[in-house]
This record gives C-alpha cells, structure tokens and sequence, in this order.
C-alpha cells in the first residue's frame, strides 16, 4: 500500500488536463489540438496516467469511432475537476492576497480608539476590502507599541510620541483634554485652572502612560497632583465622576458625552492635546491591506474635523 500510495504522487496536473481534454473532444487528436500538444503526447500523458493509477481510464475503439472514458476514467475526472478547480482558486486567493483583498490583518487599538474611532473604521474598510479578515487586539496604550516591535500585530493606534521604538506612525488628530464634573458642580459652568482643578477630589489613570502629560500639566503650574482614585477603565472614571466623587482631567475622545450625568468643561489656560496616530513597524513589509487601513483610518478622522 505505501508503494501504491507512492507511485501516484507521479500524477501531474498536465495528465488531468490530458483527460478532461480527450473525455471533451471524444479524439486524441481534437484533444491534442485544444491543448496545443501533439497526439503521441497526448497518448502519451494518458498512458502514463492509466499506469500510475492501475486502471484503464480510456476506452479506444478505434477507426473513425469517438473514444470515451471507462467508468474508473469517469471516476478519475471528477476527482480531476475538483483538484483542478481548488488549484484556481488557491490561485485566485494568492492574487487577492497581493492585492490586499483578501487575508488577515491584526490590528491594535486601546478604550477610547475602540470605542469612538474604530467602529466606523472597521466598516468603511470591510466595505472596501470585504475579504480581508480583520482580528482586533485590545491593549494599553504603551502595550501597542510593544506588540507592533515584536510583530504581534501588524497596525496599530498609538499616542505619540513613541520615544525610540522602531515605527512609522501618521498623524491622525489632537485630542484635547478636558475637565470632567458632576452636574450641578461649581466648576461646571467656569472655564477652571488646573489650580481650581487641584483643588477638587482628583480621579485619574492609573496606567503612566495615561496619566503622565496629566500629571506633567500640573507640575508645570507648580502642583504636586494627590489621586482621590484611579483607574484604567474610562467608563469608571465617568461613573465616579457622575457620582460626586471628584472631578477628572481626561482627554475628550475618553468621554461618553451623552452621559448626561456629568459635564463636560473647557480649561480656562492651554494644555497640550493628546495626539494619536496610526503606526506600522518601519523595517517590516507592509502588506496591501495595512496599507489600505491606514488610509481608512486616515480619511475616516478627517471627516471627523
């Protein structure tokens, strides 16, 4: 049985081809015409084939008579056809792949992209590449950067700057920070200073890479910041926030505004916007489809301004 099994791996795609040609053309040589052979090659390719898989698969009346397939040559076309047929598509999957139509992009994106930003990413670009297969990875901010250096994933939402790491990254908006407060709190209707801020109950990220420019603001102004709590869920920050807990500064793109709960104030004195981009690894392939989202992304923000 190994050795049978071994002799067929002796079968070509040229002897399918041979086959389906001659069960078509009901002659040799119509067939050897079509494929642009000559008759004994044709002959040839079916003799071949027949000794491979130790069955007679033509059947050869002679004379002026068409020749026809055994039930076993039968058999063998149908198996050819269905081999044939996953061969062209494995070739039209290739060609979609290089074109970026069709594969799978690993894509990574923290809370606040995830939750305003991505949505209407995603579906502009499955509407334009609706055979690429999109997985998502939700992870902190600094562990995105981590994950495209080590190819983990192949594009990414970042906040810049991204110090040192090896990455091509594209400006896609400022995303200013904000005050939030419960209604009916006196800050809600003044444009506060940090200080007026400071002076309030302060909840804020744990995450460093989250609260770092927060803390870095208010140091600037000579305040040493004192946490009343903290937490890397933003939705928990909004909900201690609504429940008269204290007061926090968080980027805007972080806030749910319809949460009617809370109030959402303007700094009365300039601090500097948090910027996110779009980055891919600067030394690695960049397939067609990566490059698409990019362009997805980039256009999708646009339309947000």
């Amino acid at each position: 049985m190994i050795m049978e099994s071994d002799s067929w791996s002796g079968v070509e795609l040229r002897h399918f081809a041979a086959l389906r040609a001659v069960a078509e053309e009901g002659s040799f040589g119509r067939a050897a015409e079509r494929l642009g052979y000559t008759q004994s090659a044709i002959s040839q390719q079916i003799a071949t084939l027949e000794r491979i898989v130790g069955e007679r698969l033509v059947e050869r009346p002679g004379g002026p008579r068409p020749v026809s397939l055994t039930e076993a040559g039968t058999l063998m076309l149908r198996h050819a056809d269905s081999i044939i047929s996953r061969l062209h598509a494995a070739q039209a999957d290739l060609h979609a792949l290089r074109a970026g139509e069709a594969g799978t992009l690993r894509v990574g994106s923290f809370q606040s992209v995830g939750a305003r930003l991505l949505p209407e990413v995603m579906r502009r670009f499955a509407e334009q590449r609706p055979n690429v297969d999109v997985m998502l990875n939700e992870l902190e901010d600094d562990g995105i950067v981590r994950a495209i250096e080590t190819g983990e994933i192949d594009v990414g939402f970042v906040q810049l700057p991204v110090g040192d790491a090896p990455l091509e990254t594209i400006e896609l908006l400022h995303d200013p920070y904000v005050v939030i407060v419960a209604v009916g709190s006196p800050l809600a209707d003044d444009r506060p200073t940090l200080r007026e801020v400071a002076a309030q109950p302060l909840i804020g990220f744990r995450d460093e890479h989250g609260v770092a420019p927060i803390a870095a603001a208010f140091r600037s102004r000579g305040i040493e910041p004192e946490w009343a709590f903290r937490s890397n869920d933003n939705p928990t920050i909004q909900g201690l926030v609504a429940a008269g807990m204290g007061v926090a500064v968080m980027p805007r793109l972080t806030v749910d505004a319809a949460d009617r709960r809370i109030a959402i104030v303007e700094l009365g004195e300039p601090m500097p916007p948090r910027i996110i981009a779009v980055a891919q690894h600067r030394d690695r392939y960049s397939s067609p489809a990566a490059r698409a989202f990019v362009q997805t992304a980039r256009e999708t923000v646009a339309t947000r301004r």
